[in-house]
């Protein structure tokens, strides 16, 4: 157990009657630190599945309960209103973050690894955790405790939904090496598995099914479980006729994403990351 863990509970579960509380905004800047640095994350992998960190998700709404609406401004052209408690992240050379000029932003409470790349315009928001060698493209978004990990390319435009509530449910996980296309959207705590590639344009919620012409499978979310894209897998977007009433009439048919097929050697050339520009 983290040492701030049972007073973040205890907090939380004194609601409204936090903020008076004359030990509550230490205890949270202790939290808040602790997930800036990487030291908890609110979802981990264990015995091969992964879980959310259920207290952490709560420190971080206390955060928001704790907090005041303040004005924040750099001193010259740019102004925000937000609450104090999860300011724009600051970073330094020791940091070993490439953070581009051009209009991005990163909360205190999200967690980058020294080699992570950002591009302008992007934006990463409180309890996400970015490992090693990942790059953030420009338009991107890695949403509230999105889980990414090394050497993932989230390309331009792209949107990883988070997931901070319901408390109890997983968010986006991006395991290692996955290729991330521009403009696709990975939502309501789908999970991409290590390797995996993702086509331009490739939408993934817990209500879309996704078909395996490889393995001759269709993996669907269901009850508590997430989604899961399975490890190399290489998903396009695809369409499924509708078979039935005027949808069948008129020759309409839905979208759906498509595994084509699982990495190779052909694959891993196309994808391959340029360390170059690390």
């Amino acid at each position: 157990m983290h040492p701030v863990q049972r007073e973040i509970e205890r907090l939380f579960a004194l609601g409204p009657d936090a903020q008076k509380d004359p030990t509550a905004r230490d205890i949270f800047l202790q939290f808040r630190q602790a997930l800036t640095s990487g030291q908890i994350r609110a979802a981990e992998k264990r015995e091969g599945r992964w879980a959310a960190n259920e207290w952490v998700k709560r420190g971080i709404l206390l955060g928001f309960r704790l907090g005041a609406l303040a004005q924040m401004d750099d001193g010259a052209t740019l102004s925000f209103v937000d609450k104090e408690t999860f300011p724009a992240r600051r970073f330094t050379v020791s940091d070993g973050i490439r953070l581009v000029p051009g209009g991005s932003s990163v909360r205190q409470g999200a967690y980058l690894a020294p080699g992570v790349i950002c591009m302008p315009p992007m934006y990463i928001n409180v309890g996400a955790y970015v490992d090693e060698g990942t790059m953030v493209d420009s338009h991107a978004l890695v949403g509230s405790c999105a889980q990414i990990g090394k050497r993932v390319h989230i390309s331009a435009g792209s949107q990883v939904g988070g997931v901070l509530e319901p408390i109890n449910a997983t968010p986006v996980i991006v395991e290692d090496d996955v290729l991330i296309g521009g403009n696709c959207g990975i939502y309501e705590g789908a999970q991409i598995g290590e390797a995996a590639v993702l086509g331009s344009g490739t939408i993934l919620t817990r209500s879309t099914p996704i078909f395996d012409v490889v393995r001759g499978e269709i993996y669907r979310a269901s009850g508590s479980e997430p989604l899961v894209v399975p490890a190399k897998a290489v998903v396009v977007p695809g369409a499924r006729a509708i078979s039935k009433g005027k949808g069948a009439e008129w020759g309409l048919s839905l979208y759906t994403p498509v595994i084509v097929k699982y990495r190779d050697a052909k694959t891993d050339r196309g994808v391959e990351l340029e360390d170059l520009l690390r």
